[in-house]
């Protein structure tokens, strides 16, 4: 059996490849750099932060940033909002897709070419902020949990591709074979449909999941009491208007005046503490990710 000969690769070929890992060394530079400077940034002295001496390693490490995080009560308790938001928030999303985005999937539902027309007007116009604010106002919404959950419910964008999802994988002759066997449709939602669309539910509660746990647009104009404030927002007072109320913290006057100085390490700490559970979310979930969105794209 003859040895397979090395196939050498066109010079032209190898500078294109070069090319490229270059350019994407770039972009993968461009994007860690800020996390890891960050990170390096929470745990380094305030002094270090505030001179500049941080740019790669964290200079003088210390933890009082995060020990202030723990002691002051607000976090904590935009934390577990933000909790309730995210989880319940994507739970009812992905129901109210698949349950808008099923029908729409099927020939034999009337109308539909209509519905999906004006969901497409609703998606590229809208009313205005004014005219959401008296919805939300007119249905009891403001300054309540459910104005965090109800009004992004429904993605349009996510009802697309997941209704292509539908068309392009779960075929027309597995629905007939199902209504052979006495199967109606809500039973062939439930039973065939959704265990076989477990990449699109996947991508659909990452969406969903990330948008509800970024969001503070929303508490901004609904929300007046501060126990009901997500994470976001109180990212937000910490970072653009450099709010961070004492009250609820108890410290001594000396250990006041150090945490005065901290006010910009406590920023980098809370954004680390922010961005935790995406990170731990999106590893379990990234098998799905591609292909989800991949077979959810094609047009139809």
């Amino acid at each position: 059996m003859e040895k397979a000969r090395h196939i050498r690769e066109p010079w032209s070929d190898r500078v294109s490849i070069v090319v490229i890992y270059i350019f994407l060394s770039i972009i993968l530079l461009c994007v860690a750099y800020p996390l890891i400077y960050i990170v390096s940034s929470s745990f380094s002295s305030s002094a270090a932060v505030m001179s500049g001496k941080v740019w790669l390693f964290p200079v003088e490490p210390t933890w009082y940033g995060y020990q202030a995080v723990f002691q002051y009560q607000q976090i904590w308790t935009g934390y577990l909002n933000s909790v309730i938001y995210t989880v319940s928030g994507a739970i009812i999303s992905v129901a109210l897709t698949i349950m808008m985005a099923y029908p729409l999937s099927r020939k034999t539902f009337m109308g539909r070419k209509v519905l999906m027309w004006a969901l497409l007007f609703a998606m590229l116009f809208s009313g205005g902020l004014i005219p959401y604010y008296l919805v939300i106002k007119s249905l009891h919404l403001l300054d309540t949990r459910w104005a965090m959950i109800l009004p992004g419910a429904l993605n349009i964008f996510s009802i697309i591709v997941a209704k292509t999802f539908f068309q392009s994988s779960i075929p027309n002759d597995l629905y007939e074979a199902a209504q052979l066997d006495g199967c109606n449709d809500t039973k062939f939602l439930t039973r065939i449909v959704l265990p076989l669309s477990k990449p699109v539910i996947a991508v659909l509660l990452l969406w969903a999941a990330v948008s509800n746990w970024n969001s503070y647009f929303n508490a901004l104009i609904f929300l007046n009491s501060e126990h009901l404030y997500p994470l976001q927002l109180i990212l937000r007072e910490i970072l653009v208007l450099n709010n961070v109320s004492t009250n609820s913290i108890t410290l001594s006057p000396e250990q006041l005046k150090q945490f005065e100085d901290m006010k910009t390490l406590l920023k980098y700490s809370v954004i680390v503490i922010a961005s935790i559970p995406v990170l731990i979310l999106y590893p379990f979930i990234q098998k799905y990710f591609v292909k989800g969105v991949m077979v959810g794209s094609i047009k139809e």
